[in-house]
């Protein structure tokens, strides 16, 4: 099994869980947390595929 995905999905969960701490007092931090998630998100679902 390839855990390199599971790995990244990971990931993402956490940094999306700092776009929701972050959103009310740095919109800047939260934005680029969430550009983070994206990347992991879409890397995870390109090496499945």
């Amino acid at each position: 099994m390839n855990w390199l995905p599971l790995l990244l999905f990971a990931l993402a969960g956490l940094l999306a869980g700092g776009v929701g701490a972050f959103w009310k007092e740095s919109r800047v931090a939260a934005v680029v947390l969430l550009v983070l998630v994206v990347g992991c998100v879409a890397g995870g679902v390109l090496w499945l595929v």
